[in-house]
């Protein structure tokens, strides 16, 4: 970048180090947005996609303002993604120095031209400039546990990458106190996961219309269907009739979903079959976050027979906790995840490219039906093996009162006004 001009900071009036922002200015090539509507160069430059979820949505993307925490590999592919499909605004959040290894592992940075020690999110951001001058990229080194939770207002969307389970939940808290969107995603070696907390979100899909009507009201335990509405009466040609079916998802937090207190939905529990299926690695995954939460976010280590001892218990007790079969997590399977999240194991931490791109691109295109709000968003966990090159989707709540407290809508009941599009709170597309 060229020039360097000041971002107005949320928390500067609390003594919190103003952020820097690194963009480039009209006379360098950039092009702002324009103040009302989407362009028609912007139609003619995201013509397939706006064939793919339409022009309200990408005038919705187009006005997005979202924050990515973590510049390595996985925030690489996160932000690739977000900005060619045309995001108004992209903060990204980095206080740490480029090491050798980010040379190696992350495609917005080149030894040419990245010097080691420089901010790890001022050097990447020059390059996702190039990907798209019309999107606004500023950079911020601030240690994001060192923001105040008003610091999160501003941002339509929340996304963390690459963090310890500890500071997920104080960013997810900060969300919740916002109403924003939250998205966590890790990655460590050939596996990784990522997490949605949408609080609340409302959306709306095409569908050909059934001959069976559907009811109004709860379709699973996270989700209701709010409204039907004609959209085609299948006269014209040989299309078919369709309708337009509006949804809303409720989330849980980080902190509750991750922990034992959330369980597999009963329809994967009362199935023998379905259990089996479900990857070890979530106990694994859930065993390194209550691990995390008890050493100060510190993972496992394999020469430290006494922490490898209480890691193995603790994936036990999960894999329990989940009602899954105790002979699918076997001991080749610890192995492996404590070889990949181990800090001294060999390829332990390592940052794996295919392994961010499937995960970063899966993140990035559910932002973009979450902004979009044409496409059934993540429920509430995904976690991927990249030895068997396969991802699971689990949606984990808390049982009992609590479950039943945290997943009551806030918005207009089903069939009320303003229970469409845009009715909900946090996810809700207005």
């Amino acid at each position: 970048m060229d020039q360097q001009a000041q971002v107005p900071n949320p928390a500067a009036n609390q003594g919190i180090q103003t952020t820097t922002a690194t963009m480039q200015s009209e006379s360098n090539g950039s092009v702002p947005p324009p103040a009302n509507g989407i362009s028609a160069d912007e139609i003619a430059l995201y013509d397939r996609q706006i064939r793919l979820w339409g022009i309200k949505a990408q005038e919705k993307i187009r006005n997005a303002n979202i924050l990515l925490i973590t510049m390595k590999a996985l925030a690489n592919e996160i932000a690739k993604n977000l900005v060619l499909a045309g995001i108004g605004s992209l903060t990204i959040l980095d206080p740490d120095p480029v090491t050798p290894a980010d040379l190696g592992a992350q495609f917005l940075l080149s030894e040419e031209s990245t010097p080691l020690g420089t901010n790890r999110a001022a050097a990447a951001s020059a390059a996702l400039q190039r990907l798209n001058p019309r999107v606004h990229i500023h950079v911020d080194t601030v240690d994001v546990r060192l923001k105040p939770h008003s610091f999160f207002a501003p941002f339509d969307i929340v996304i963390a990458t690459d963090l310890d389970s500890p500071t997920l939940n104080i960013i997810n808290t900060a969300t919740r106190l916002h109403s924003r969107p939250f998205y966590a995603a890790n990655s460590h070696g050939l596996y990784g996961f990522l997490f949605a907390d949408l609080i609340e979100h409302t959306f709306s899909i095409t569908r050909a219309k059934s001959n069976i009507p559907t009811p109004l009201g709860p379709e699973s335990r996270t989700r209701s269907i709010l409204s039907i509405t004609p959209t085609g009466d299948g006269k014209e040609g040989s299309a078919p009739a369709t309708e337009r079916v509006t949804k809303r998802e409720l989330y849980s937090t980080w902190y509750l979903a991750s922990c034992g207190a959330s369980h597999l939905p009963q329809e994967i529990l009362r199935s023998p079959r379905r259990r089996r299926v479900v990857t070890p690695l979530l106990s694994c995954f859930r065993a390194l976050w209550e691990f995390a939460s008890r050493h100060g976010g510190a993972a496992p280590q394999t020469r430290d027979h006494a922490q490898l001892a209480e890691f193995t218990m603790l994936c036990g007790e999960q894999h329990k906790a989940l009602g899954l079969p105790v002979e699918t997590l076997r001991s080749e399977v610890l192995r492996s995840f404590l070889q990949n999240i181990s800090g001294d194991g060999d390829g332990g931490c390592s940052e794996v490219a295919p392994v961010a791109a499937v995960l970063g691109g899966q993140l990035a295109q559910d932002v973009i039906n979450v902004l979009g709000c044409t496409q059934q968003p993540v429920q509430n966990f995904v976690v991927f093996d990249g030895e068997a090159m396969e991802a699971g989707v689990y949606a984990l709540h808390p049982e009992g009162e609590l479950g039943r407290a945290l997943l009551v809508s806030a918005a207009p009941g089903v069939g009320e006004e303003g229970g469409g599009c845009g009715g909900g709170r946090g996810g809700s597309c207005s």
